[in-house]
């Protein structure tokens, strides 16, 4: 079996492949001061409770956007699970190309989601993440990632907005019932909300403009995708684990490659 880390500003999800398929997952907040044994006692006990042995993980492969947890988590599957790791980054030999001005800066999610969008879809995507950040990535059916758009995520604004307003409450992020808020709360979770939809349709429809690719298949994953993308005129599907899927992918292309190499000859 192979476990993958999704690591993330706000959240780690946790995916476990069994034949190439998503056999469960987890979501965990992202604590850069949890230890290297914290996070051994604690996905074990994840793997534990949900039926599956420990002792049978080969590899965690790991795409992080938070370089103090990498290295945790790098730590942590050596010791405590004994598996191979690979750390998913633009230097990864994996089927993508990264065909923008500085490709070295590419986040690993959003590389994952290349591999996985092209593998998968096999077509000219948008691909909407929603997390801590709202990121947009324009992906070609050979697997190109052409650039896109990174915009504060829908948690983040409302936070933000919250916390630099004196009267204006903190509210949970859901359907109002209405557009037209009577009271306070209700003007605020409908602003939040119906704001977060409309800033991706409006930015999908300008870069399906752009790019001249008015086909383009639209995939939201992350998160709040399944909470957000049903409102969203412009979202053909809804994917939540696509970064897993890619994470997935990149071992078995490493694999695969480390496999048609052979064996190293000794000197």
């Amino acid at each position: 079996m192979i476990l993958v880390f999704d690591i993330g500003n706000t959240e780690i999800v946790l995916g476990l492949f069994e034949d190439a398929e998503l056999a469960d997952h987890w979501r965990v907040a992202t604590y850069p001061e949890r230890t290297v044994d914290e996070f051994g006692l604690l996905v074990r006990a994840l793997l534990r409770e949900s039926g599956f042995d420990a002792d049978e993980i080969r590899a965690a492969v790991i795409g992080s956007v938070v370089p103090q947890v990498t290295t945790v988590i790098s730590e942590m599957a050596e010791r405590h699970l004994g598996a191979r790791i690979l750390i998913v980054t633009a230097e990864t030999a994996i089927p993508v190309r990264l065909d923008v001005e500085e490709p070295l800066s590419v986040g690993a999610d959003r590389i994952l989601n290349t591999l996985a969008a092209s593998q998968i879809f096999r077509r000219d995507t948008i691909v909407v993440d929603l997390g801590t950040a709202t990121t947009f990535d324009c992906i070609t059916g050979d697997g190109a990632f052409i650039g896109g758009v990174i915009a504060p995520g829908v948690r983040t604004g409302a936070e933000t907005l919250v916390r630099r307003t004196a009267r204006l409450p903190r509210v949970d992020l859901e359907p109002p019932s209405a557009v037209i808020g009577r009271r306070t709360d209700t003007s605020l979770r409908s602003g939040i909300f119906y704001g977060a939809v409309e800033s991706i349709d409006g930015i999908v429809r300008r870069i399906k403009a752009e790019w001249q690719r008015p086909q383009a298949l639209v995939v939201a994953t992350g998160g709040l995708a399944p909470l957000l993308a049903p409102h969203c005129a412009t979202v053909d599907r809804i994917e939540p684990f696509i970064t897993l899927h890619g994470l997935e992918l990149a071992f078995r292309a490493v694999e695969q490659q480390e496999q048609s190499r052979g064996p190293r000859r000794r000197r």
